[in-house]
């Protein structure tokens, strides 16, 4: 998500080059339809016979050059692999996995303070001129269909939605609270809420929808396509530190974020809209900015209450909901 402006920068400074994106099967949904690229090229790296077909693709363009916005080892491998004679990453201390950048030719400190800037300081480095940030996301007139089809069902025109989800648990908010937060907002405006979950987030969501006793949410399994759609017409939506959050930045809705161990000036909502309505909740007193991968609720994340949270919700919907 992060990286797409940068790639829209370099397609405004160079429109007649091929600039193609590499990117793993599960999230190629959201380069459908990219104005900006040339292609999209599917990374299956859980087979051999991917690998090798993945790498056969990428020497055949003959490249003149290379950006790694990941700094990851499967990420730098690409680059390499694609015979590019320029590699452009991230120095050793941003990468992710440090020693990725071994394999760059080009290695640079991250400039600004979000992700979003930090990837355009690459795209720059290529040659990229400064342009409008800009997340072309394709929202396709099925995936219109099925949401408005699965809301219709429900009765239900006007909702938020919660995503209690994650990559990893010691930057969620527990489910509980979630459903408790629902209950508040479902009393005082009238909203009903939708979860977002993923694959293997099924008990989150039931979790959420338990906590909200009376005043339940709706559960509905989105795929990527029919997830944006839900977004875009959603009065806002609260999350964590994960990829809805930022995709439905992207998509122009409202946002609450939920912060504890990120830090949000790095990686918060990322708005292309003045008017885009945007609150973070952290309790900075009581966050240590680790980045630290935990399986349990962080401390930081745990001192967020519910009324804080909806209280924030407050400053979204205004007093005129």
């Amino acid at each position: 998500m992060h990286a797409l402006p940068a790639a829209a920068a370099l397609h405004d400074t160079f429109p007649n080059a091929r600039i193609d994106w590499a990117i793993d099967p599960k999230w190629a949904r959201l380069l459908a339809a990219n104005p900006d690229l040339s292609n999209v090229i599917e990374f299956d790296r859980k087979n051999a016979g991917g690998i090798i077909d993945t790498v056969k693709q990428l020497r055949a363009a003959h490249y003149t050059g290379a950006v790694d916005f990941q700094g990851l080892y499967k990420s730098a491998f690409l680059a390499l692999a694609s015979g590019s004679p320029r590699r452009i990453g991230f120095q050793r201390t941003y990468a992710r996995e440090g020693f990725a950048s071994w394999l760059y030719t080009e290695r640079l400190n991250p400039r600004g303070a979000h992700k979003v800037e930090h990837n355009l300081t690459l795209a720059e480095a290529a040659g990229a001129r400064k342009s409008k940030r800009r997340f072309p996301l394709a929202v396709f007139d099925e995936d219109e269909a099925l949401v408005a089809s699965e809301l219709g069902e429900r009765n239900i025109a006007d909702f938020f939605v919660l995503n209690p989800g994650g990559g990893w648990r010691s930057k969620c908010w527990p489910a509980e609270r979630y459903g408790e937060l629902h209950t508040k907002i479902f009393q005082k405006f009238g909203l009903r809420g939708v979860v977002s979950f993923g694959p293997g987030e099924e008990d989150l969501a039931q979790a959420v929808i338990r906590a909200a006793g009376e005043f339940p949410p709706i559960a509905i399994p989105l795929d990527l396509g029919p997830l944006m759609a839900l977004l875009r017409r959603a009065r806002f939506m609260v999350s964590a530190d994960t990829g809805p959050l930022h995709l439905a930045a992207a998509l122009g809705a409202p946002v609450v974020g939920l912060f504890g161990p990120t830090d949000p000036a790095r990686n918060g909502p990322f708005l292309t809209n003045p008017a885009q309505k945007s609150v973070i909740v952290r309790n900075p007193r009581l966050s240590e900015t680790t980045y630290q991968r935990g399986a349990s609720y962080s401390a930081a994340m745990l001192a967020i209450s519910v009324d804080e949270v909806a209280a924030a919700a407050d400053q979204i919907l205004g007093p005129h909901t």
